[in-house]
Order: C-alpha cells, then structure tokens, then sequence
C-alpha cells in the first residue's frame, strides 16, 4: 500500500533500525510478492504472511463472513506462531483485525496499540442513529473494542484531542506522526497554485473543495488548482463539468513520486478533510514553505495549526469561508509569506529526531 500509514511505518522502522539499533519486523497480510512502495532499510524484516483479505472487497455478504472468519482463523494462528518464534520484547499493533486476539498471545511482549484516525471515526458505522440495530451492533462493538484495548500496556494515539475521546482508559499517550521528509528546497512563493494531497475518498473532502473553487476562480483568474492522490476520481471530473470549473487551472492528477516538489512549486495548500486523525500532508506542506487552509475538522488540523499564525482554521464544512480564507492568501502575498515562514519553523517539533525520542522513551518504560 502507498497511504499515509505505510509511509509513517516505514519512515519510523527505518529511522530505528538505523540510528538505534533495533532488531525489527514488520508481519503483513497482504501483497505478497509484490514490491514494497516505500523502501525499507537492510536491517528491517518482513514476514509476509499472505492471509489476502482484500479478497473479501469483492464477495457477497454471506460469503464475505465465511470467507472473512476462516481467514481470520488462519491470521491468528499465523500471528501467533511468528510471534512465539520471534519472541519480541514489544508488538505493536496497528489496530487492525489482530486487536481482536493480540493481547491473548503468550510470548512474553509487551502489546502496544498505534492508532491512525479518531475515535469518532475509528470503525465508522455512519448510519447507525437512524437503525436500531446498527446503533445496538456499534455500541456492543464499542463495548467489546474498549475491553480489548485496556489489556494494551500503551495506547499510542496522535493528538491530545483524540486522547480525551478515550475517557475509559487510563493507558493512553500522544505521539503525532513525525514529518515524512527533510525539505532541500522551500517554496518562493511565486507561483500562482493552490495544492490538495489525498485519497480521492469521501473523508478527504474533495467536493466542498470543488464547491470553495468554483467560487475562487473568478476572483483569482491566474491561479490554479492541483490536487494529487490515488482513488477513483470520476464523481470530481463531474463536478468539475456541473460547477462550470475551467479544467485548465483545475487539475485531478494521480499520486505522484515527488510530492516534495509538487510543494515547491505551489505557493498555498489546502485541508479540507471532513476529519483527520492528524494530518501528515499539512506537516509536509509547511515544512516545504506553505501555509495551510484547513477545515477544523477532527482532530488533527487544529494540534498542527497555529490558527492565523502559521496558517488558518475554518469552521468545518464552511464552503464560503473556505474560499473567503483561500482567496485573501492568494491575493495578499505579505500576509501569505509571512505564515509560510512561521509555518517552516514551526512545523520542525515534528522532525523525525524529536518523535523518535517519544516512541523510545516509551519503549524504555515498558
């Protein structure tokens, strides 16, 4: 996979393996022969455990639980007979499907959770006030999810905002993802282009940011609009034809290889996720010089963002105000460039030399 999450993982296992020494694997379920999209240092292993439960995205409901529950049965037993081989000192886990058995394993690890995204969205079931027995599945979920998480030594989440959401527990720390890159370049600030990284998905928001550019592009005429991320792009191709956006200073491209200077030569990025768990493309965006538009979404944004210092918060799902807010940076270049310098300086506490320093720390106490 080439997310967000395989990005931090790979970054950290990297940094820990090199400058601390650590002996690390990395167990996975899926790909299986094929290459990693992010390159691993020599001293990191990985097991491949080739359960496929990708598999399941294209099954019927009732095959999808038999399907689901026999992989399920294979994950576990394979987990735990790596596990006993291995016999690591810790096992994070990255709150998937192994949540539900990891902390069962006997071989003598300390179990430590990572979670990636907000309580509120964490298993999101969008519908369930308005089904009874969706809302019943959720809350027994809930219930069984808080239990399993409380036999956890840590769980490690990314803002302070989301370690308040977790009132049941007593084991919960804050690390936020560390910056994913060292910037041998910044932004000028010349170039007239407003930046979007992403998932082409309904959490990251794409249709309010279509809605805002509608409106900005007949105040800012020599400006444009790039937003980069995999995912199907055809419902914002259609809403780019109904909004009557100019397609040439709009553009829906796929992810590319060199975010970094994409970055550079933009001179604004924008946030309009519905929620975030932190944010990492903002972290990137001001360490390459850019001040950050972003809803005020949960939880991330607003833990990054010095509101109107380094970059500016809007009510979450504003659409006016978010063009009202893009459309002042663009057309004042001092007040823009002043944010992009506090944002540069800012963003470096989450270097990935200060982070690091928190995930060991951590480790040293258990």
């Amino acid at each position: 996979m080439a997310g967000g999450v395989e990005r931090v993982l790979t970054l950290k296992a990297n940094y820990f393996a090199e400058h601390f020494g650590y002996d690390i694997t990395i167990i996975l379920t899926e790909g299986k022969g094929k290459p990693l999209f992010y390159s691993l240092s020599d001293k990191v292993k990985v097991i491949n455990l080739d359960i496929n439960f990708e598999e399941l995205w294209t099954c019927s409901f009732f095959k999808k639980i038999i399907i689901y529950l026999r992989k399920q049965r294979l994950f576990k037993k394979s987990l735990t007979t790596e596990l006993m081989r291995i016999r690591p000192d810790i096992t994070i886990s990255l709150l998937r499907r192994e949540i539900n058995f990891i902390t069962s394993v006997k071989d003598g690890s300390k179990k430590v959770g990572e979670l990636h995204i907000n309580r509120k969205n964490y298993r999101n079931f969008e519908e369930s006030r308005s089904n009874i027995f969706k809302l019943l599945f959720s809350k027994l979920w809930m219930y069984s999810l808080i239990n399993k998480l409380k036999k956890l030594e840590r769980l490690v989440v990314l803002t302070d905002y989301d370690k308040l959401a977790w009132k049941e527990l007593d084991n919960v720390v804050t690390i936020p993802n560390p910056l994913s890159f060292s910037p041998s370049r910044m932004s000028p600030q010349t170039e007239k282009r407003v930046i979007a990284v992403g998932r082409y998905c309904h959490e990251k928001g794409y249709d309010f940011l279509l809605s805002a550019w509608a409106k900005v592009q007949a105040e800012c005429t020599d400006w444009q609009l790039v937003i980069f991320g995999d995912g199907n792009r055809t419902e914002y191709e259609q809403q780019i034809d109904r909004l009557n956006i100019d397609r040439m200073r709009c553009k829906l491209n796929a992810r590319t290889s060199d975010v970094h200077s994409e970055y550079v030569h933009s001179s604004l990025a924008v946030c309009s996720s519905r929620f975030e768990g932190f944010g990492l493309v903002i972290v990137e965006a001001m360490a390459c010089g850019l001040p950050v538009v972003s809803f005020d979404c949960p939880w991330g944004p607003r833990s990054i963002i010095d509101n109107g210092n380094d970059g500016v918060l809007v009510e979450n799902g504003n659409v006016d105000e978010l063009a009202t807010i893009m459309v002042k940076l663009m057309t004042n270049p001092e007040i823009r460039i002043e944010m992009a310098n506090r944002a540069a300086q800012n963003v470096r506490r989450y270097e990935i030399d200060q982070i690091a320093m928190l995930w060991k720390s951590l480790f040293d106490n258990l």
